[in-house]
């Protein structure tokens, strides 16, 4: 008898073990209550620590998932070179680097197509002389934000982690 009142509690606890585990995972995998919302902040040109960013993007979702992010990635001043043209380069005296090679932009695509948002600044756009159709890489209007340094406290407000790789 006592055996069996033990097997019976063991079953209990293995089936509400399964119950918990099961509830646990779906509840990570809702973005709606476990979405981490971070922005990432690039400002600078340097090539090769602009890619170092996307990685670090790319290996973020990596260990979260897409579906449990909300990422925004937001270029002000130098670090427009991310998305402007090497043919706009000579144009555009006031950037030493144009970063949208098609290595570049492939990640970038691989990026969005994940969900992650890139917000250019307006400021910046104009105060360079940038043309947005011409010079940048697939940057729409929705895209464009009145100004890079108040989009990241805007998003900080918004209970954004902030992010410099």
């Amino acid at each position: 008898m006592k055996k069996i009142r033990f097997l019976v509690a063991l079953a209990t606890i293995a089936g509400m073990t399964t119950l918990f585990s099961a509830q646990a995972t779906a509840a990570s995998a809702d973005p709606g209550t476990t979405a981490q919302k971070v922005v990432y902040h690039i400002n600078y040109d340097d090539p090769k620590l602009q890619a170092a960013a996307l990685r670090n993007v790319q290996n973020h979702i990596n260990a979260v998932g897409a579906e449990n992010l909300d990422v925004k990635v937001v270029l002000h001043g130098n670090g427009l070179a991310l998305l402007l043209d090497p043919d706009s380069l000579e144009r555009l005296p006031k950037f030493k680097h144009a970063n949208a090679t098609q290595d570049m932009t492939a990640r970038i695509d691989g990026l969005r197509d994940q969900g992650i948002q890139f917000q250019v600044c307006a400021n910046t756009i104009k105060g360079r002389s940038v043309d947005q159709a011409d010079d940048l890489y697939y940057v729409e209007e929705a895209d464009i934000v009145p100004s890079g340094v108040a989009q990241l406290a805007i998003l900080q407000a918004q209970g954004y982690a902030y992010i410099k790789p």
